[in-house]
């Protein structure tokens, strides 16, 4: 039985969540699809006391309802500056409207009414961090933490569950595009499903897939930069001067010997080194952090990330990525995490180094070894010039002591070239969220899955929710 619908979005990450939220009451047959599970299914064995990664497929910490940012510390940054490129695409007016939709669904779904990064200290700490040689971002965000992450998912789940179909387990295996513009989905079950309108939004871990299917399909596609580093952790004292009043602290520098961008990302204090699987068909065990509500640590952890961008004819920053994460696989059969004074001193962390240090490692699974052999030197260089750095604004950062995981690689998509409401050269085919290199982060990636399917409720003459 051939089944058709008037929309199918892929990806039931926050892009896929929102565009389903809006179009979810305009009478319309839609059905969003993704290859992990329910919110309440996703449960990782080493988060559970498993010693390693058991590489499940598909990884529960990054496919399934929610998306990846599920197992994030619910980070909402309430800026158009950071978290994707909405604003070159639409413009800062129609950006800050949508952020604000954003923010209001998410506040009706059970999101805190806290928000930090504003107030008179948010001035005197971008002084501060200038004497240091360092831009600190000021960002407005909610934290939700990962607790109450999951709370606010599982109401979104069981609000759309009796509004449109919902397939979990489901993965795609190819799309296709008849002679009149009818677009056909196949799932690994061998299904054909045919819809009106079809919305891309794989999320990260789908990043791969759809850059090999934008091929296919003829689509253009530009290279990202390629970020990679690796997730710092430190006592939460340490930072407690930032977080206390920004929580996620946004700093970005410029190396002297490279003249690289490297930046802070997902800044978790009280929270967990995790790691995860991804990479689909072909997976790579890489580091991420989550933080709670309520801390469960004494620690901070934070991504330190370095932005490179190659000249051509490089075209494969995904495989790169994999390739540096493979290494550190090979050597640990996980992560890597090493003492910042053992690879000051050139030498290897050992179990016995680690157990006199004062800070204990969040993630027991990690293996004690030698970063250098994972990352090449140009990274390992940047990443100890900004630790120097940050420690004149936050002293302690670089200290022995500091613990340094590895990997850390963000796998975003090649960037798609769309239209501003986000249409693909095909017509019908609309791309969303961070795996088509549209947005980096909960919010943006929600704003582009509502910019999405606004446009196709205008061109069926349906009138939008706004969710209000």
């Amino acid at each position: 039985m051939v089944r058709s619908y008037d929309v199918i979005i892929i990806g039931a990450g926050p892009a896929g969540i929102f565009a389903s939220l809006e179009l979810s009451d305009a009478g319309l047959s839609v059905l969003l699809l993704d290859k992990g599970r329910e919110i309440g299914a996703r449960v990782c064995p080493v988060q559970q006391g498993g010693a390693c990664c058991l590489l499940c497929s598909p990884c529960h910490l990054v496919s399934g309802f929610g998306g990846a940012g599920a197992f994030s510390d619910g980070k909402l940054t309430l800026s158009p500056r950071v978290g994707g490129r909405l604003e070159e695409l639409v413009g800062i007016e129609q950006v800050e409207e949508l952020i604000s939709h954003v923010d209001s669904v998410y506040l009706r779904f059970g999101a805190p009414h806290k928000v930090y990064g504003e107030g008179k200290g948010v001035a005197s700490l971008q002084s501060q961090a200038a004497q240091a040689g360092l831009s600190l971002i000021p960002v407005r965000l909610r934290h939700l933490g990962t607790e109450f992450c999951h709370e606010t998912l599982q109401a979104m789940q069981q609000h759309l569950s009796s509004r449109l179909e919902v397939r979990m387990k489901t993965a795609i295996t190819g799309i296709s595009v008849g002679d009149a513009g009818d677009k056909t989905v196949e799932t690994g079950a061998g299904e054909m499903l045919h819809c009106r309108y079809l919305i891309l939004a794989p999320g990260r871990e789908g990043a791969d897939w759809l850059c090999n299917e934008a091929r296919r399909l003829g689509l253009t596609l530009c290279s990202n930069p390629v970020d990679v580093g690796c997730r710092v952790e430190v006592p939460m004292t340490t930072m407690e001067k930032l977080t206390a009043t920004l929580y996620e602290s946004k700093l970005e520098f410029y190396s002297k010997s490279f003249d690289d961008r490297v930046r802070t990302f997902c800044m978790c204090p009280g929270g967990e080194v995790v790691m995860e699987s991804t990479g689909g068909s072909d997976p790579v065990i890489t580091v991420n952090g989550i933080g709670y509500a309520q801390p469960r640590t004494m620690n901070t952890n934070f991504a330190l990330l370095v932005s490179t961008t190659f000249t051509e004819p490089f075209n494969e920053p995904i495989a790169y990525g994999k390739y540096l994460a493979r290494l550190a696989n090979i050597l640990s059969g996980g992560v890597l995490v090493q003492r910042l004074g053992d690879l000051m001193s050139g030498r290897r962390s050992t179990p016995a180094r680690l157990k006199d240090s004062p800070i204990e490692p969040s993630l027991k699974a990690a293996v004690p070894g030698d970063l250098s052999f994972a990352l090449p030197y140009r990274y390992l260089k940047n990443i100890v010039e900004m630790l120097q750095v940050m420690d004149v604004l936050a002293p302690g950062v670089a200290s022995p002591h500091t613990l340094l995981y590895g990997i850390e690689v963000k796998f975003y998509s090649g960037q798609l070239k769309l239209t501003p409401c986000l249409e693909t050269e095909i017509e019908g085919i609309f791309a969303a969220g961070d795996g088509a290199g549209v947005s980096r982060g909960l919010v943006q990636a929600s704003a582009s899955g509502t910019l999405i399917a606004r446009e196709i409720l205008a061109r069926l003459g349906k009138k939008t929710s706004h969710m209000t």
